[in-house]
């Protein structure tokens, strides 16, 4: 292979791999250095120099200029360097030299070479050999795809780094025991079976939505944990389907879910013209259909979020009706709801998952009582 066809070789892959070619030269470079190193038993300091114009590649055994040979030149030199200490402090310290010809080369004798050169600087001189092309490739290969892979996890790993609790679409890759795998294009995010929607079937080969709830690097590429139990699975889809969330113009304040059951959602607007409600239900309940599709027929109840605390949990516990809410504890957050018995059922819901879904979207603790339970208790309630 020649340099214009190595040159065009790397720029094919790097677009390919959307890989930045600096890194695949500089990845080159190294694989090529330990090349050398390995097949010409070289003991001295080498470098590589690969010419980003045209691919020519060369190599260069440089040494370092040590001291003047007028003071030293034996083993056992005590040399000061500049050293940082675990608190981050430079300091002064000694060490002891010892002068190799394959690497070091006097004051003296580099001046020969190069006039003017100090102390400190590097003379080298091509060494490249002629069959180095035939030699170096079969070694370079492995260390050159095993820095294309990390560059690869790197690019991926920046990718995914933000994608933590947003919603993604993927296809269902492939399924274990556990886990469904879903191809999210640069890498697969993994969805526990025990995070999709209770009923739901998941098909090999459908697009899928997704929340993120974790995204993790490791020396493999990202961790992508997925779900679609999730309560924010609700928000996202919320603000997907409907667009006066995403424009602000609607809020969402708080999410409360049983997944495959039912979903509270509390929306306001700071705008007074605008029904908050109205807007996440659609004309004709077009748009909460949408979304109920989505989430395999799971109820939903949009209901308005009040600064009144009181006005609040009475929204919140809906469908019930007929509700008296009195709030016991504001610090405390908590509240007595009474009831009369026809709302009683609707109020606490099958295995009291109304009242619990209420509680979690306006925070507060909430009891139900009947009307003649909070007579009991000395609490006068005026039925209508």
């Amino acid at each position: 292979m020649n340099s214009k066809e190595f040159k065009l070789a790397l720029e094919n892959l790097s677009k390919e791999k959307g890989i930045d070619k600096e890194i695949i030269y500089d990845a080159m470079e190294l694989a090529l250095t330990s090349a050398y190193k390995k097949n010409y038993h070289s003991l001295s300091n080498v470098r590589v120099d690969i010419n980003r114009e045209t691919g020519e590649i060369k190599i260069f055994s440089y040494k370092t200029v040590v001291f003047s040979e007028k003071y030293e030149k034996e083993d056992g030199v005590l040399e000061k360097e500049i050293i940082t200490d675990e608190d981050g402090n430079e300091k002064e310290v000694e060490k002891e030299f010892h002068f190799d010809d394959r690497i070091h080369i006097t004051l003296e004798d580099a001046r020969k070479q190069v006039p003017g050169i100090e102390i400190g600087e590097t003379i080298e001189k091509e060494v490249t050999p002629k069959d180095f092309g035939r030699v170096a490739a079969a070694t370079a290969k492995q260390v050159v795809v095993q820095k294309i892979r990390e560059a690869e996890r790197e690019i991926i790993n920046n990718e995914f780094a933000d994608k933590q609790d947003e919603m993604m679409s993927g296809t269902v890759a492939m399924e274990d025991v556990r886990n469904y795998y879903i191809d999210l294009g640069r890498t697969q995010g993994i969805l526990p079976k025990s995070e999709i929607i209770p009923g739901e079937t998941i098909k090999m080969g459908s697009s899928l939505k997704v929340y993120v709830t974790k995204v993790e690097n490791n020396s493999k590429g990202p961790l992508i944990l997925l779900s679609r139990k999730h309560y924010g699975f609700v928000k996202r889809l919320f603000e997907l389907e409907i667009p006066e969330i995403n424009e602000g113009i609607v809020l969402v304040y708080s999410v409360a879910r049983d997944a495959g059951s039912r979903t509270k959602i509390a929306v306001y607007s700071e705008n007074s013209n605008v029904d908050a409600v109205g807007a996440c239900i659609g004309e004709g309940g077009s748009r909460i259909n949408r979304i109920i599709s989505e989430l395999n027929g799971e109820k939903i109840d949009v209901v308005k979020y009040e600064v009144d605390s009181a006005r609040f949990i009475e929204n919140a516990l809906s469908p019930a009706r007929n509700l008296h809410v009195f709030v016991t504890d504001e610090k405390k957050k908590e509240a007595l709801v009474v009831v009369d018995k026809e709302n009683l059922s609707l109020a606490i819901g099958k295995k009291g998952m109304n009242v619990k879904l209420a509680a979690r979207l306006t925070h507060f603790r909430i009891d139900v009582e009947t009307i003649e339970q909070a007579r009991e208790k000395g609490i006068s309630i005026y039925e209508d």
